[in-house]
């Protein structure tokens, strides 16, 4: 029951920034840190109105158990955006479709491709639906190519 808790709670912090497009991390996350990023501070505040999730969360967890971990939150964010993207799939259902895709570069000067989806649905309204962004090596024909395959398949 505590695990459940604390997993449950995890998942609730990693939604809130997510659905807001805020960053989950800062560059300084330590215990002394007046701002621990947006995912710890969300797991400090779910403590703070809750006194079981304060008895199981940070430094009441487990060590090797604290579900706060970048690897963790990374995890996460794809299972939140795995499950957004089957929503997508059954509302798109077997409707037609097109692609929209864009290339950017990020702070780091890596090469991304931004997928988006359009379709008319039931209505007869033009939807557009956010899917993916991948990194990509580059920007060629044939790598968006190969990349835009396998996000889809």
């Amino acid at each position: 029951m505590r695990n459940r808790l604390l997993l449950k709670t995890s998942i609730e912090s990693a939604k809130w920034p997510a659905m807001q497009g805020c960053a989950f991390r800062v560059n300084d996350e330590s215990i002394n840190s007046a701002n621990r990023g947006n995912f710890i501070e969300m797991v400090m505040f779910q403590a703070r109105v809750n006194k079981d999730i304060a008895e199981v969360v940070l430094h009441n967890a487990a060590q090797n158990a604290k579900y706060t971990s970048p690897k963790i939150q990374q995890e996460l964010l794809k299972i939140l955006a795995d499950s957004v993207r089957d929503k997508i799939h059954v509302e798109i259902g077997d409707a037609k479709f097109c692609i929209l895709v864009d290339k950017t570069v990020d702070e780091s000067n890596k090469e991304q491709m931004t997928i988006i989806l359009r379709y008319v649905d039931d209505t007869g309204f033009i939807r557009e639906r956010f899917f993916e962004v991948v990194c990509v090596d580059d920007t060629s024909a044939l790598t968006l190519k190969r990349e835009i395959c396998i996000v889809l398949s």
